[in-house]
């Protein structure tokens, strides 16, 4: 079942860093980020980590909660965010399930050869698990900053409808 803007998420199930398990409900209340990455180690999956790290404080202060998503597995990941030191989980999607439903594994040319890939991608899902925003096939200078705002502004809507 694929994702679709403005609807409830479909269930779900996955392991985190830290222990942490994370479904369509676990996190009802709080506001979700889980931005899809390539791979664990890599230039541009460095620098988008880095940079979900340095604002984080700013999303937690704003509602909301921030996963980052990838096909490594726990010990990449483990090695990836005490290298970082990540304050945020990482899952390892080693089977690409919520890869396939979010819909970001997409065929790539790499070095001349077709591979399948994630495409990099960021979902917003609002506090009532109504997924409310995407990013896909994004660059990731000034990523974070858009979705915080992004955060920021669904903050203030439900301030007016309170």
């Amino acid at each position: 079942m694929a994702i679709v803007v403005n609807k409830p998420l479909p269930e779900f199930e996955a392991n985190a860093t830290g222990g942490v398990k994370v479904s369509n409900t676990s996190h009802n209340g709080q506001i979700l980020i889980l931005y899809f990455y390539p791979k664990d180690n890599t230039p541009g999956c460095t620098t988008e980590a880095m940079q979900f790290r340095d604002k984080y404080k700013d999303f937690v202060k704003a509602g909301a909660t921030v996963f980052g998503v990838s096909r490594d597995n726990m010990n990449s990941h483990n090695d990836f965010k005490e290298k970082l030191e990540l304050p945020f989980e990482l899952i390892a999607d080693t089977e690409e399930k919520m890869c396939h439903m979010f819909g970001v594994v997409k065929n790539k040319i790499m070095y001349g050869k077709k591979v399948k890939g994630i495409e990099r991608s960021t979902f917003l899902i609002g506090a009532d698990g109504i997924l409310m925003q995407e990013w896909r096939g994004l660059k990731v200078p000034g990523h974070v900053d858009e979705v915080l705002k992004a955060v920021k502004s669904l903050k203030t809507q439900d301030k007016k409808v309170a």
